[in-house]
C-alpha cells in the first residue's frame, strides 16, 4: 500500500515513474508487481487528470498549451475519445505525465480515461515490471528465468499487435 501511495504521488509531482516501475519488479517480483504498479499508475494518472480538470485547469493549461504534442493530443482527443486514450497508453509517443494532465483538458469523459488507461497501460508495465524481475532472478540465481523471459516476449508480441490493431482502427476512423 505504502509503494502504490508513492507511486501515484511520483505521478502527480510529474517526476519520473519508470524507475519505480523497474524497483516494483524487482522487489515484489512478477505478478504482485505489475498489480501495484498497474494501481499506482492508474491511481496517479486519475489524480492527476482531476487535478488538470478541476484543480488547476488554467495553469496546467498554460504549461501544456505551448506542447505541439499536446495540441495534437488535443485534436485527436475531440475526434476519437477513447480510441486516443488506448494507442497514446499503448504506444509510447507522449509522455506519461503528459497525457495525466492532458487527458484532463480534453472533453474526454473521466471513466473512458480510467478504464482505457488502465487496460492499456497493463501490457507495458508487464514488460517493464517482468524484466526487471527476470533480470533480477537472473543474477541472483545465476541462471536466466525461461519461463519470465517467454512472459516478457509475449507481452512485447501483444503491445505490437495492440498498437497495429489501433493504428488501423484510428485509420479507418479518420477515413470515414
Amino acid at each position: 500500500m505504502v509503494f502504490i501511495f508513492i507511486y501515484a504521488i511520483v505521478a502527480v509531482a510529474a517526476m519520473p515513474i519508470f524507475p519505480m516501475t523497474i524497483a516494483a519488479g524487482s522487489m515484489f517480483g512478477s505478478l504482485l508487481g505489475v498489480i501495484v504498479v498497474s494501481v499506482g499508475s492508474t491511481l496517479g494518472a486519475s489524480l492527476s487528470f482531476l487535478a488538470s480538470r478541476y484543480v488547476g485547469s488554467n495553469a496546467v493549461e498554460e504549461w501544456l498549451s505551448n506542447r505541439k504534442q499536446f495540441r495534437k493530443l488535443n485534436v485527436l482527443a475531440e475526434k476519437h475519445g477513447a480510441i486516443i486514450v488506448a494507442i497514446t497508453r499503448l504506444v509510447p509517443i507522449f509522455p506519461y505525465t503528459l497525457l495525466n494532465y492532458g487527458f484532463g483538458l480534453t472533453n474526454v469523459h473521466f471513466k473512458t480515461y480510467l478504464f482505457w488507461s488502465w487496460l492499456c497501460m497493463i501490457p507495458a508495465t508487464v514488460v517493464y515490471v517482468v524484466g526487471a524481475d527476470a533480470v533480477t532472478r537472473g543474477l541472483a540465481e545465476k541462471r536466466i528465468p525461461w519461463v519470465l523471459v517467454g512472459v516478457f516476449i509475449i507481452a512485447i508480441i501483444l503491445i505490437t499487435f495492440l498498437v497495429r490493431h489501433t493504428r488501423a482502427v484510428l485509420k479507418m476512423k479518420e477515413e470515414e
